[in-house]
């Protein structure tokens, strides 16, 4: 079965505010990785301590924050931002 991705509200939030080309970006590497793939858990690495239970995925300096539900194939992205900002 193929995965895709959804933004929640604050995800989608954080998203507009980062730069056009970073923007896309991000939409390519989610487009590319994981639309389509059987497992996106194989791109991104799993977090632990407060986040433990969701994924990370890296595309440059920015970091796009995940919970993976198994049951629809969907990648429910929660954050997207700068590495430095993303994890607080």
């Amino acid at each position: 079965m193929s995965w895709t991705y959804r933004f929640d509200e604050r995800a989608l939030r954080e998203l507009r505010k980062l730069s056009r080309q970073t923007q896309a970006e991000i939409l390519d590497y989610l487009d590319q990785r994981v639309t389509g793939d059987e497992d996106p858990r194989r791109f991104g690495k799993s977090l632990r301590g407060d986040l433990a239970g969701l994924w990370r995925y890296r595309v440059r300096d920015c970091r796009i924050i995940c919970h993976l539900q198994d049951r629809e194939f969907i990648v429910l992205v929660v954050r997207v931002g700068h590495r430095r900002d993303v994890y607080e």
